[in-house]
């Protein structure tokens, strides 16, 4: 675990928040009033799944000694007065999260405002905070949330097999099959993209070997992502599969955009969040065209934190002010009110 401390105050009263994602296990510490969090760490391993879901378990078996460890660093007298943990695929396979957290947090740390959500619901918190609109969460999959403060709308996020369009796999698959197609002399393939396969990950015979038995398909089909960017600028074959990528995106983001309201009569705030969008003009300039023809009433807006950062602002609003964001059993769950 590696730990870092700010020269930040310390605070009588702290807030917990959790990242569970692919990588790893982020936790941060932070004050009850809005501030960066002055004490976080990172456990690298990440929280394993199995065929009960996630492993409650091996989450605790991380995270109590993470935040015990942070507490010394706080000194005498703290107390963490709310909870917040976003964990990557909570809203399917949470059961495990929802039964055991609650009353482990209570009983080991005396934590009893304890919100369990999903990963794309810390990423709304983060990007957008407690207000109406929308977030597109890109990386390896892709999943859309919206809410107009009473209700969740969701969009995708059904993994590689089932949907994710328009992800950081979905495009990898897309750039492979193209270069696939050169190699054998297909319609629809792509010498530039059979290069980078190549250079990437040896000769094309040997791909199937690589891929097929690796239990990080999802991972290793989006490590390709990056290289359709680079090579979308000449190669009308890999910019078409940006271009396609746009369009799912923005399709997830129509499906979930909450219609205008009295209180919200100018249009639905739209936040990207996460790694996809680091490809930048390749794939945001037929994004944003995509959006303008499909959800002409969108605002794009710049996301104001990441998914850490919205654990931290979920538990503060059940410290502080009160939770706006709705409950839901599988997004967001609050013990004894969903």
């Amino acid at each position: 675990m590696r730990s870092r401390h700010s020269s930040a105050a310390r605070a009588d009263s702290l807030v917990l928040g959790v990242d569970s994602g692919g990588t790893g296990l982020r936790v941060a510490l932070g004050p009850v009033t809005a501030g960066p969090p002055p004490f976080t760490a990172v456990c690298a391993e990440p929280v394993r799944t199995g065929p009960d879901g996630i492993d409650a378990g091996h989450l605790l078996d991380q995270l109590l000694p993470a935040v015990r460890r942070l507490l010394q660093q706080t000194g005498p007298g703290t107390a963490v007065t709310a909870a917040a943990i976003g964990a990557a695929g909570m809203a399917t396979l949470g059961d495990q999260l929802r039964a055991r957290l609650p009353g482990a947090l209570a009983d080991a740390l005396g934590i009893r405002r304890v919100a369990l959500a999903a990963d794309a619901v810390t990423a709304y918190a983060g990007a957008l905070g407690q207000r109406p609109g929308a977030v597109v969460a890109g990386g390896t999959g892709l999943i859309a949330l919206g809410t107009d403060l009473s209700t969740w709308r969701r969009a995708d996020g059904w993994g590689h097999l089932l949907g994710d369009s328009g992800g950081g796999a979905w495009i990898g698959r897309a750039g492979l099959d193209a270069a696939m197609r050169s190699h054998d002399g297909r319609r629809g393939g792509s010498p530039a993209l059979l290069a980078r396969l190549e250079a990437v990950f040896g000769p094309v015979a040997g791909l199937p070997g690589l891929l097929y038995p690796r239990t990080d398909r999802p991972a290793l089909l989006a490590s390709f992502a990056p290289e359709v960017g680079n090579c979308a600028l000449e190669d009308e074959v890999a910019a078409g599969i940006l271009a396609q990528a746009a369009a799912h995106i923005a399709e997830a983001a129509n499906a979930v955009c909450p219609a205008p309201s009295g209180s919200h009569p100018d249009g639905c705030e739209i936040a990207l969040t996460g790694g996809l969008f680091r490809m930048g003009e390749p794939l945001l300039g037929p994004l944003r065209r995509e959006l303008a023809q499909q959800v002409p009433q969108a605002h794009v807006v710049a996301a104001e934190g990441d998914p850490l950062q919205g654990a931290l602002e979920i538990a503060r609003a059940l410290a502080g002010p009160g939770l706006r964001l709705p409950p839901h059993p599988a997004l967001l769950f609050l013990p004894g009110v969903t």
